[in-house]
């Protein structure tokens, strides 16, 4: 599980960064039914770097976390989102399988590739989900109606997949997949922060079983880091019906927006952090 760090006042600071992440992973889970890991990936990733922890494995250690964290803030935002009717528990029961099966293997595929690759899939992933977000398109359409059953199942699956390799809950990729084939906003992001869950359970258990070789920070099982859940998800569980309030109070087009420029600015980040990585070696 690593040793404890030499300097307490490098966890104070640490601590105090962590129960800000949740806070403000908390608002954007009910807000845009991103389980928060859109904030929380990159900010860990870069606390780890200040801890001096290995950089070959910070981002699958921030990836895992952030995941585990999505368990309780994914269950305090669905339900705030269900208590306002915006779930749609059809579009679960037909897509819940396969989510999370691909989260499953998403969490594998990910435990077993470069932390250079994650940031990649991150960032890209992450900018071209803005992009559709932030540009004038919401009249295209894919189809009339979300696709379900069993030659669908590769959509959701894939949805899963990416989700657990990103560290997120589902809405970053699945909002944007519903609204694409006519989902109203709200209703997507509410149903997104369910599918969190089928994410993040399954994505979770996988990255609490692998047994990296390298040297992990304190407190780490698997991938996944204790103390960092311990702070985070309180906070987040405590914060989740503030951001879904908040969302029930925009229109769709500012929604849409709010969702897309935050996005883009943290792929663009994660982007350069690839880039400069790829040029330091």
């Amino acid at each position: 599980m690593g040793a404890l760090p030499d300097r307490w006042i490098d966890w104070l600071t640490v601590a105090i960064a962590l129960l800000a992440t949740g806070a403000a992973g908390g608002v954007l889970a009910g807000l845009l039914g991103v389980g928060g890991g859109i904030v929380i990936v990159p900010v860990l990733d870069y606390v780890l770097g200040v801890l001096g922890v290995d950089v070959a494995v910070r981002m699958h250690v921030a990836v895992a976390t952030s995941l585990a964290t999505i368990i309780p803030t994914a269950i305090a935002s669905a339900r705030a989102h269900g208590r306002l009717g915006a779930v749609d528990h059809e579009l679960i029961g037909a897509w819940g399988v396969p989510i999370a099966c691909g989260a499953a293997l998403g969490a594998l595929v990910a435990a077993r590739v470069s932390s250079a690759a994650l940031t990649a899939i991150f960032g890209t992933a992450a900018l071209a989900i803005a992009l559709k977000m932030m540009l004038p398109f919401d009249g295209w359409r894919l189809g009339k109606r979300v696709p379900r059953g069993w030659r669908a199942a590769p959509l959701p699956a894939s949805i899963g997949m990416l989700s657990a390799l990103m560290g997120i809950g589902g809405g970053t990729v699945s909002v944007p997949a519903m609204t694409l084939y006519g989902e109203p906003i709200h209703k997507a992001v509410g149903t997104a922060a369910l599918f969190g869950l089928f994410i993040s359970l399954p994505g979770t258990l996988s990255y609490l079983l692998v047994t990296p070789e390298v040297d992990r920070p304190w407190g780490t099982v698997g991938l996944v880091n204790l103390p960092a859940v311990l702070f985070i998800a309180p906070m987040t569980m405590l914060f989740a019906p503030v951001g879904a309030r908040i969302a029930h109070a925009l229109s769709r087009r500012r929604l849409a927006l709010a969702f897309g420029i935050f996005l883009a600015m943290v792929a663009l980040r994660m982007l350069y952090r690839t880039w400069m990585s790829l040029n330091t070696h």
